[in-house]
């Protein structure tokens, strides 16, 4: 396949298939050779208990409880299993962003020296008159 003979829109439909590959094929393998998250070196994790969560929001307040509640769940989807399905969204994401911003635009048929194509269908064109005006009839 030859890059020169593909048009734009062919390229770019190329290029988000091949994106699109790569990341499910990454994360399939990061799926499967996933290792189990490892056991809390305390034994228990600190957000489970009452006590962890009430010294939190005396401290920080409601938003500080809710922001390590967040930061646990954000940190979670950086390993094991819940890594390949962060990378599959990413994947996805990506394959729409480049497919978006590289698809170019139609030319615009306004612009001098455009060659706008004859076989598109245009408006006709309206003649706005003031609100008070009288209708004349001719």
């Amino acid at each position: 396949m030859k890059w020169g003979l593909l048009t734009a829109q062919e390229r770019v439909r190329v290029g988000t298939r091949a994106i699109l590959v790569l990341g499910v094929a990454a994360a399939d393998m990061i799926y499967l050779t996933a290792q189990p998250p490892p056991e809390n070196p305390l034994g228990y994790d600190p957000l489970d208990t009452k006590k962890y969560l009430h010294d939190l929001e005396v401290y920080g307040g409601k938003a500080n409880e809710i922001a390590a509640q967040f930061r646990d769940w954000f940190d979670s989807l950086w390993h094991g299993k819940q890594l390949a399905f962060t990378v599959a969204v990413l994947t996805v994401i990506a394959a729409g962003a480049f497919k978006f911003f590289a698809t170019p635009l139609p030319p615009d048929p306004e612009a001098p020296g455009a060659t706008g194509s004859h076989d598109q269908p245009t408006l006709p064109t309206r003649r706005l008159r003031a609100v008070n005006t009288p209708i004349r009839k001719d």
